[in-house]
């Protein structure tokens, strides 16, 4: 299990446990950034929205399938958005890492990489994982160019494999990084990449 007091962080951000309080620090990009959800699974169009966004994933970790975490940018001393482990199967020793979005002040900086550094490190050598998955909406290049720079390979498309808030049909995109890739590259790559900005 993961422990509900888990902190992630290096020099740059700091991953703690969602909160149901954290709203006060996450509603503001439901109701001014409204384009960071267009591929959302689940639409976010106000504060009412981003509540039931934060209990649904809270939920999810009471579960045991998910763990959501806020992300707080050190560098400008602001809450920068949400990230999360799911689909947890301790058995099988795997997880996903998705959910993920970041306020647009915090585009190009260090924070996406920084998180994904984290909690690549927790996922492999705390909780012993051979395989994190990712997935993104197949339209979604921003998002797909981002795990191709950081070692994640992609493994193909699910086509129509679910169904959006607007009634269309998503592809996705499945990509992973193995324990194995992590050892001999990816952890030294992106631990590279995070120093240089």
């Amino acid at each position: 299990m993961i422990p509900l007091n888990l902190k992630l962080e290096n020099a740059h951000v700091q991953l703690r446990a969602l909160q149901e309080s954290d709203l006060e620090h996450l509603a503001h990009f439901a109701d001014e950034e409204p384009d960071l959800w267009q591929y959302s699974l689940m639409p976010i169009h106000g504060t009412a929205d981003m509540q039931a966004y934060i209990r649904a994933a809270l939920v999810g970790r009471a579960a045991g399938k998910e763990f959501p975490f806020i992300i707080y940018n050190k560098d400008l001393n602001q809450y920068a958005g949400s990230t999360r482990f799911y689909d947890i199967q301790f058995q099988q020793h795997s997880l996903q890492i998705g959910y993920t979005w970041l306020g647009k002040a915090h585009w190009g900086s260090r924070v996406n990489k920084s998180c994904k550094f984290l909690m690549l490190a927790y996922a492999f050598e705390q909780l012993h994982m051979e395989r994190v998955e990712f997935r993104a909406d197949v339209r979604n290049a921003r998002s797909r160019k981002a795990m191709a720079s950081i070692g994640c390979v992609e493994e193909g498309i699910i086509r129509s494999h679910m169904t959006l808030a607007d009634g269309s049909r998503r592809s996705s995109v499945m990509l992973s990084i193995l324990k194995d890739e992590w050892e001999s590259g990816v952890k030294m790559r992106l631990k590279q990449l995070v120093e240089a900005g």
